[in-house]
């Protein structure tokens, strides 16, 4: 059962957009899964993450891809990589498709 919040609640969870720069492989992770490093622009910056995302992209397609990502949780340590950001996504029977946005816009919008 979904857990009901309040809109102050989801006012809380920042979530914006910003642009793949680079894909590196992720060995040590115990799924398979990318590390990314991507660019939310001049107020937040380039930030880290590990991303499950293996099973439906390579890494030619990720470069430059924008993605939504929830950039206020705090660094999570996964085997030596502080994954800084979350990078959202829909759990499909193929794999997660990433979220984003259904046009090029700037890096570092905020979901309102």
């Amino acid at each position: 059962m979904t857990q009901v919040i309040q809109p102050a609640d989801f006012a809380k969870v920042d979530i914006r957009i910003g642009t793949i720069l680079e894909v590196f492989p992720f060995p040590k992770a115990k799924k398979p899964a990318w590390q990314l490093h991507i660019d939310f622009g001049p107020e937040i910056g380039i930030k880290r993450s590990s991303a499950q995302i293996t099973q439906k992209y390579d890494a030619q397609q990720l470069l430059g891809k924008q993605v939504l990502a929830v950039v206020n949780f705090p660094p999570k340590q996964i085997a030596h990589f502080p994954s800084e950001v979350l990078v959202l996504g829909l759990d499909t029977e193929k794999g997660v498709v990433l979220l984003s946005a259904d046009e090029p816009v700037s890096n570092g919008l905020r979901v309102v």
